[in-house]
This record gives structure tokens, C-alpha cells and sequence, in this order.
């Protein structure tokens, strides 16, 4: 998709890029450097083949391919693609493109160099992340980030927090998801395991599975620290070392494509799916999350001797510094700089359901009771009946987000509520030791987060501060979008339907 005709405005457009966003992320000599060690280790590792991928709204992988030799155009130029690529090329219910119309711009995708990896599964070729900017011809804002970029947004709304607070935010994320048989016909055929959590025999049947994963993300700088099979069928939970809330997020998604392709390679599904079972637990992501001054970037090469097969930042982690969670005593109860941002969370859990509960689906979990949903805008020290739990000296875990999050929006979500927290010095209150399911049998009054998606996006777009998590074109995107699976979530007749009503006799 190309646009060739030249008017004035975009021959206007063109003379006075210079001083674009495009333009000085292109001339950082810190970049420059990288681009350089990407080419010599292109030949050095024989890669064939570029994915230039970037992340879109609902989370996907999307992008396009390049042979190896064009490396340093690309690096310099970008790829483009129709702005509609960040809403998944797909039309609402009315046929309309959404987020973008047919007569949209084409976006400039340029090369992280410091995300540069070979795929393990085919070294002749590699993948690099890309940061969006509108295009250089543009009438409007040529040159300029792109505002429905997750991952740049994440970027930027990091750097703003850090600037203004000497912090940043180290985020560990547990995916859960499942391993399920895939039938002659192509479709789901039940799990590839029976619903027995921590039952090393179940863990064990998944083994050639589990091995080619964490074989597979070791080479590309994930670093897999531990793992269990939960209690839902072929279900796994395999954890990655905590990091900055950018690489972590690229990590969650690396990890998402990792399990497709093993997926492929055993003809299963991997299914990142919320709620594919009632009456059993669903696939969650939990975030736990901290506030850091300082720390070192430490290499973990893992078992990767001599040449890496990627760029060294990706084998890199910020550890140490000060965790301004923790107290000095190293007790439960968390400083005041994590009670505020607990303050924020609470202020604002009905918006970030919206991002973390991000499906119709979503709501399966958090109406299927007994599973530790976690339902009610509370929360305390070890007690997973809550929305947050403190679940370890220093650390929070937020339980309202399941595994079709959007990393890169949840994570901006999370600044905007604990800046807001930390400005206004938000008191949480006492935490709950109680079940809470107890605690309000008992008389305790607690507020349910939204019950559906509908409720969520109401509540998220009531929200100034979690909408700022959302900035420019991005809230028109993600509402187009989200508005509209509601709308066809409605307009759908169901199983269940028919099963209640085809024969009911009022």
C-alpha cells in the first residue's frame, strides 16, 4: 500500500522533516553503533532473512520481511506499512477499517538494533522490534512518533515516570496458558494433560514440550527461572527473570511466539486463551511489580559460549539498586512509596481491568468463583482473594490480568496509577487478612470490578489518569477495537443459547 502522488502539503512536509522524531532517533550515534554490530553480525551468523515486527493494539506480532543485505537501508530508511497494521488490518461489524481509514498514511517501522536475535528454530533467519512514526509526507505531524505504538508509548511513558520520579519499574509476569491436542480436522480435540496441579507426572508428560521452549528462549535471552503444571488441562506456568517493564514486555511476547512455532512443531494448540474451561482454572498474568533506583546491566549469557545470537542488550538484566518497595526492616508491610502506588492501584482498578481483562473472554475468569478470581477492589499481604496481593517483602502482585494482556499497555497503566499515587500520597487503608469472601459475609463493604467488558472500557474511558496510559490516536484505536468485539460479542448466538431457549415455553 503506497501513496506516490506529491501535493504541496506533503512536499511541505518533506522539506521540514528534518527535525522530526524520525530523523533524530535515526541520527542517535548510540544507535548508529548498534546498527553498525547488527550488520557485522549478520554475516557473522549467516542470517538470510529480517522480521521487522512491532506489537499492535490487541498484542499481536506484525511487520514484514526483508533479506539480510538490505539491513542498513532499512535500519536508515524503515519498513512501511498502512497505519491500520497497529488494529490488525481488520474491519468493525459496519465494514469499516478500524482505527484507520483505506486512504490512511503508510507508517515508518524502524529497527530496534538492541532487539536483534536469529531464531533459533531457523538461524538463517532473525527477528528485530521496531518503534512506529508517522510519515515522513504527512500533512500533520510528519515524522512524529506514532501514538498507537504500544511499545514506543511504554518507552516514553517510562522514560516520563523516571525523569520525574528517579524510579523505574521492574515488572515478572507468571503466564499461564494451555497445551491442547489439536483434532484431524484442525480444531481443539481437549488437553494434552489431566487438570492436577504441580503433579510432576503431568509435568513430565509435557517434558519434550516444556524442553524445546526453554531451549528455545534461552537462545533468545529469556531467562527461565522455574515452572509448573497448573490445575487445568495441558496447562503450564513457565516464569522468566523479572526485568525493566520494556523487556519484560518484549520478553511476554517472544515467549507467546516461541510456544507457537513448538506448537507447530508438535501439531498442538497453544492457547493463550483466558477461559477455555469453565469449572477450571483459567490462564492468568499475574504481574508483579516494584519500584528501583539504580541497579546494574549484568550480562546472563546463559549457556551461549562465544558468539551471541543476538544483540548483547538482549542478554542483559537490571539487577541490584534499591527496591523502594522494601523496608528496612525487610517486613511484609511495604514503604510509603509502595503503599501509595498500592493507593494508586486502588484509586484506579476498575480502568486497568480494561487492560488487564482485555477480552469478552476475560470475564469468564472473572465470574467463574472458587478459583481465586480475583474480583474485589481490595488488597493484603499473602491473600490471593484480592485484586493485589503484597506477595513478597518489596513486591506487588496485580492479579486482574490474564495472558491475552497487552504487556506494553498494562505496564503503562500501572505508571499512570502509581504516579498518581505517589503525587497525591494515596492512603490504601489497612490491608485484608480475611478471605475476602469472608471478610464481606462478616459486613465488610468491597466494590466488584467490572463484571464484563462493556463496564470496563466505561470505566476505563472515565478514567483521565489510566486514559493517559492511552495517549493521541491510541484511545480512538484501542476503543474501535474493543467496542467492537463487544458489539460482536453481543450479535452472537451461542451454544448455550440454544442449549437454554430453542425449546423454553415461557
Amino acid at each position: 500500500m503506497s501513496n506516490d502522488t506529491a501535493t504541496p502539503a506533503t512536499l511541505h512536509a518533506a522539506t521540514t522533516a528534518a527535525g522530526t522524531d524520525l530523523s533524530r532517533f535515526v541520527a542517535d550515534d548510540a544507535r548508529r553503533a548498534a546498527v553498525q554490530a547488527v550488520t557485522a553480525k549478520i554475516k557473522r551468523l549467516g542470517i538470510k532473512h529480517v522480521l521487522y515486527q512491532f506489537v499492535s493494539v490487541t498484542g499481536r506480532v506484525m511487520g514484514k520481511a526483508a533479506p539480510a543485505p538490505h539491513w542498513p537501508t532499512v535500519a536508515e530508511r524503515g519498513v512501511q506499512l498502512w497505519y491500520g497494521a497497529v488494529a490488525d488490518v481488520c474491519v468493525d461489524r459496519q465494514g469499516n477499517y478500524i482505527g484507520y481509514g483505506a486512504n490512511a498514511s503508510e507508517l515508518v517501522a524502524l529497527p530496534d538494533p538492541d532487539s536483534f536475535c536469529q531464531l533459533p528454530w531457523n538461524p538463517r533467519v532473525a527477528r528485530v522490534f521496531c518503534t512506529l512514526f508517522r510519515n515522513r509526507e504527512d500533512a500533520e505531524d510528519a515524522g512524529a512518533f506514532l501514538t498507537s505504538d504500544c511499545r514506543g508509548n511504554l518507552r516514553r511513558i517510562h522514560a516520563d515516570f523516571q525523569a520525574r520520579h528517579g524510579m523505574h519499574l521492574r515488572v515478572g509476569c507468571e503466564p499461564e496458558m494451555m497445551w491442547l491436542k489439536r483434532g484431524p480436522d484442525g480444531k481443539f480435540a481437549g488437553g494434552t494433560t489431566r487438570p492436577f496441579a504441580y503433579h510432576i507426572d503431568q509435568f513430565e508428560q509435557l517434558f519434550p514440550v516444556i524442553e524445546k521452549v526453554t531451549t528455545y528462549a534461552q537462545a533468545m535471552g529469556l531467562d527461565m527461572i522455574q515452572g509448573d503444571h497448573e490445575d487445568a488441562p495441558g496447562q503450564l506456568e513457565l516464569n522468566i527473570w523479572f526485568d525493566e517493564a520494556l523487556r519484560n514486555a518484549d520478553r511476554l511476547t517472544t515467549y507467546r511466539q516461541i510456544c507457537a512455532q513448538v506448537a507447530r512443531e508438535h501439531n498442538l494448540i497453544a492457547t493463550f486463551m483466558s477461559k477455555p474451561f469453565m469449572g477450571a482454572s483459567a490462564n492468568g498474568c499475574h504481574h508483579n511489580v516494584s519500584l528501583w533506583r539504580g541497579g546494574d546491566e549484568l550480562l546472563n549469557p546463559l549457556e551461549h559460549a562465544g558468539e551471541l545470537p543476538g544483540a548483547e542488550a538482549l542478554f542483559t538484566y537490571r539487577k541490584g539498586g534499591t527496591n523502594e518497595f522494601t523496608r528496612p526492616s525487610g517486613e511484609w508491610m511495604p514503604a510509603d512509596v509502595g503503599l501509595h502506588c498500592i493507593g494508586g492501584m486502588m484509586e484506579h482498578l476498575p480502568a486497568l481491568t480494561a487492560l488487564g481483562a482485555s477480552t469478552v473472554n476475560s470475564y469468564r475468569r472473572l465470574s467463574d468463583l472458587g478459583f481465586w478470581a480475583p474480583v474485589y477492589r481490595d488488597w493484603g499481604l499473602q491473600n490471593r482473594t484480592c485484586a493485589v496481593r503484597v506477595s513478597a517483602p518489596g513486591r506487588l502482585e496485580y492479579r486482574a490480568v490474564d495472558s491475552l494482556v497487552n504487556p506494553y499497555l498494562m505496564a503503562a497503566g500501572l505508571l499512570q496509577a502509581f504516579d498518581d499515587g505517589l503525587n497525591r500520597k494515596l492512603d490504601p487503608g489497612q490491608p485484608e487478612h480475611r478471605n475476602i469472601y469472608e471478610a464481606m459475609e462478616a459486613g465488610k463493604a468491597v466494590q466488584r470490578l467490572p463484571s464484563d467488558l462493556r463496564e470496563a472500557l466505561d470505566a476505563l474511558e472515565a478514567d483521565p489518569v489510566v486514559m493517559g496510559a492511552l495517549p493521541g490516536e491510541m484511545a480512538r484505536v484501542f476503543f474501535h477495537l474493543k467496542r467492537d468485539e463487544w458489539s460482536r460479542f453481543m450479535a452472537t448466538v451461542t451454544e448455550w443459547d440454544y442449549e437454554r431457549f430453542l425449546e423454553y415455553l415461557p
